[in-house]
């Protein structure tokens, strides 16, 4: 019979983190690297626990090696080819500790991760990606892929239930994916009515993970730095993201001029582009569940890098964690109704040629200090109205 639970779910957009007193001088004491060894692996990864998705556009072998600098993971798309991980490894065999292969459940998938750690072995990590973590057949599937590869570190999802989670840990995953519905180009919840707010998904699965050894990765839901600090708060050990991450220099996805502005392509995987990319279209028996998006460019992926490991910094110093790892434990939700103020929109105007030390030519400053109007000054130093040309 169908039931109602009444407790009240949470998603990062319903809370704010209480500051505490904190005996730290600056956001530069504040230690993000991790240190953790995985339950069924042995292995031990040191860095910055965050990952982008094993996405088209974000999960290149170009965001692996910027995210490499950072001692960050990459979940790489499944579809290269051996021959293109073979002639990326040994070009840049520093970054393959930090790299996961991606793969399904379908038998090619397997014998193709098979086929790519025989070729790079010094890959740690496989990614077991599907859309719905709650079938026996991934279960037994992540099982499989234990016994195969018992030395490699497996991440397995995506779920949002504790008792999922425990359930994949103890099949052979030694991180579970946290988040179905969260992402910015998925439509799993329009189109199925199925989800779990982010937040308490996280709190929930990392609470069931933790009591087994086990990690999880809250993966999707994160549109600003302070998302991740939040997620790391709720005890998650890892953070995936895509949409941040996409639209970069070295994301995927094809760069188009719009009215002379760069954009760049950026989809779900559940998506028809996708679909129609890698499966020959939407299968009569099911429908998307993602949407494709033009995003504007952003360039070099270090910028977007630097704002959110900032932001995480900067969280820590308002509660007094001078490690990541302290955050969780030094971390208070508060529930509120409303986050920032919006008064003159979400947009940062900062890049505006009108806040440039050396002002756009086209641009004339006005002198409105004596209420003069068209008088141009040297500088924006004063009181200045941008006008017209």
């Amino acid at each position: 019979m169908p039931r109602i639970e009444n407790d009240i779910k949470l998603d990062f957009k319903d809370v704010l983190i209480r500051p505490k007193r904190s005996t730290l001088k600056s956001r530069s004491q504040v230690n993000l690297e991790r240190t953790f060894t995985f339950k069924h692996s042995k292995q031990t990864f040191v860095g910055i626990p965050i990952m982008a998705a094993n996405m088209d556009t974000v999960g290149t072998f170009e965001v692996a090696e910027a995210f490499a600098q950072y001692k960050m993971i990459c979940c790489m798309h499944k579809h290269y080819s051996v021959e293109q991980w073979t002639t990326w490894a040994a070009a840049h065999p520093e970054a393959t500790p930090y790299v996961a292969v991606s793969a399904g459940t379908s038998e090619d998938d397997f014998q193709k991760i098979q086929a790519i750690l025989a070729a790079v072995p010094s890959v740690p990590f496989i990614c077991l990606d599907v859309a719905n973590g709650y079938s026996e057949f991934f279960v037994s599937h992540v099982r499989r892929t234990r016994e195969a590869f018992p030395d490699k570190t497996i991440i397995a999802g995506n779920v949002v239930t504790g008792e999922m989670v425990e359930e994949l840990i103890l099949s052979g995953a030694d991180l579970v994916k946290v988040g179905i519905g969260p992402g910015s180009v998925c439509t799993t919840r329009k189109q199925t009515g199925v989800g779990y707010p982010q937040l308490s998904a996280i709190l929930e699965c990392a609470d069931a993970a933790h009591g087994l050894n086990g990690h999880v990765i809250a993966d999707g839901g994160c549109t600003v730095p302070g998302d991740f600090s939040k997620a790391f708060g709720g005890g998650s050990d890892f953070v995936m993201a895509g949409g941040v991450f996409a639209s970069h220099a070295e994301s995927g996805g094809e760069l188009v001029e719009i009215e002379g502005k760069l954009f760049k392509q950026f989809y779900g995987m559940s998506s028809s582009v996708a679909m129609n990319k890698h499966a020959g279209g939407v299968a009569e028996y099911r429908s998307s569940e993602g949407k494709a998006v033009i995003l504007p460019y952003k360039g070099p992926i270090k910028n977007t890098i630097q704002d959110i490991l900032g932001g995480i910094r900067s969280s820590c110093t308002y509660v007094g964690a001078s490690e990541l790892r302290e955050l969780s434990k030094r971390t208070t939700f508060i529930r509120v109704t409303q986050q920032i103020n919006e008064v003159f929109g979400s947009k940062d105007e900062s890049k505006n040629p009108v806040f440039a030390a050396r002002p756009d030519p086209t641009f004339k400053f006005v002198n409105t200090n004596e209420g003069e109007t068209g008088a141009a000054t040297d500088g924006p130093d004063a009181k200045k109205a941008r006008t017209d040309a």
